[in-house]
């Protein structure tokens, strides 16, 4: 990252990620359920540098406060609150969003409801929705809801590899700065991840809503990306987002499940140009070949 500010939101510290602090335009990019704003590092690299990318550490998580109330902290209408302060710190009237996981529910949230909707320009969801399969809640909520202790950093990173194999990451250099970025140690000298291990009891104490009416109330310009192989995003929940929103523009991940870690060009390229161009020049113009996808026909034209 180029910069680190830290936000205070009533009791709380919040770290935000800055890339490119003295771009013209921002984008907020907010990360998974038990991840951090580092994430977006390359998601960064390829957006570029007109771009300031704001990633926030969701509290409990990265270098963010964790909540010595948990049960009130660690639910999506104080995630969303603590957005908005964010939002009005930075003094953002209306940006992009691009969320991964519970990142988008947030962007989502936000721009369904009535108070907050102006403030979101543009929403990019990556492989979240508001139908998620149930069994894959139920994997995450029994991952996330136990701890986790190894006695060897390898231990960690191997279990990293195992647990984020959906994430289509490659390389070792790779995994092992996810490691680093990962990896808490402990008073004993064994390791742990960065995150407050309640994080998980807002799978118990959130309350459900209507995120069908939700996505339906939503009047932005949508993008979903969903990975291949996603457990917890299905392709037929795609096809019932863009019956409900039929200007949903939607990209296929291959070779990634639960979520792309939008590190690498061909996942970055499809967001920079929904970002970058109005829905409107989204069409494409009579005589131009039929057969390259959308984004790839932007680009060309932008010449990218």
């Amino acid at each position: 990252m180029d910069a680190l500010e830290l936000v205070k939101v009533r009791e709380l510290e919040v770290a935000v990620r800055i890339w490119h602090p003295e771009a013209p335009r921002t984008v907020i990019a907010w990360h998974g359920l038990a991840r951090h704003g580092g994430d977006f590092a390359d998601f960064a690299r390829e957006l570029g540098p007109e771009w300031r990318v704001l990633a926030p550490d969701t509290p409990g998580r990265g270098l963010s406060s964790w909540s010595l109330y948990p049960a009130h902290d660690y639910l999506y209408a104080h995630y969303m609150s603590v957005a908005v302060a964010l939002l009005d710190h930075f003094g953002l009237e209306r940006v992009p969003w691009v969320g991964t996981s519970m990142g988008g529910l947030i962007g989502m949230l936000l721009a369904a409801e009535p108070e907050s909707a102006a403030r979101i320009e543009r929403l990019v969801l990556n492989d979240v929705g508001p139908e998620l399969a149930p069994e894959g809640l139920a994997d995450l909520a029994k991952y996330f809801g136990a701890p986790h202790r190894f006695s060897r950093f390898s231990d960690l990173e191997a279990e990293l590899r195992r647990h984020y194999t959906g994430f289509g990451i490659e390389g070792d250099d790779a995994w092992r700065r996810l490691a680093l970025g990962s990896a808490r140690r402990l008073p004993d000298g064994s390791w742990t991840y960065h995150y407050d291990p309640r994080i998980g009891e807002q799978f118990v104490h959130d309350t459900p809503r209507d995120t069908w009416a939700d996505w339906a109330a939503i009047r932005c310009p949508l993008m979903v990306v969903r990975g291949r192989h996603s457990p917890l995003l299905k392709a037929e929940s795609v096809t019932r987002m863009a019956e409900a929103q039929p200007g949903l523009v939607s990209h296929e991940v291959p070779g990634c499940g639960h979520a792309p870690m939008l590190d690498r060009r061909d996942q970055v390229a499809p967001i920079a140009a929904f970002l970058a161009v109005s829905p409107a020049a989204s069409a494409s113009p009579r005589g131009e070949a039929a057969g390259a996808p959308w984004w790839q026909r932007l680009l060309a034209r932008l010449g990218r």
